[in-house]
């Protein structure tokens, strides 16, 4: 399948074929080992299996598995790389601003 637009979800997404565009997720984003994205991807937490050409940012983290490739800037609060896994671009880590309670504003 390959899918040229925009995606934009609350739910969980697995790409595994050809998407281009751009993608906003609310939940996690896994590209799958056959999976081939050319797009700006924004989303909670992102894996990735296959290739992405583009920037990609997520508020939680991205892991880079074995036989991953990523052309572009990350940007996210944490990133695993394991070996086996490329990557081309900057890494800009970004601070977790701490949930406050409403018990501790009162």
């Amino acid at each position: 399948m390959r899918i040229v637009g925009e995606i934009t979800s609350d739910e969980e997404l697995y790409v595994d074929g050809e998407m281009e565009g751009s993608l906003e997720l609310r939940n996690r984003l896994t590209i799958g080992p056959t999976g081939k994205v050319k797009a700006n991807i924004k989303a909670h937490e992102v894996i990735v299996f296959g290739s992405v050409r583009g920037n990609v940012e997520a508020e939680h983290r991205i892991s880079l598995r074995a036989g991953a490739t990523i052309v572009g800037d990350i940007k996210t609060a944490g990133i695993v790389i394991e070996d086996g896994a490329y990557f081309k671009g900057g890494i800009d880590i970004s601070k977790t601003e701490p949930v406050k309670s409403a018990a501790a504003k009162g």
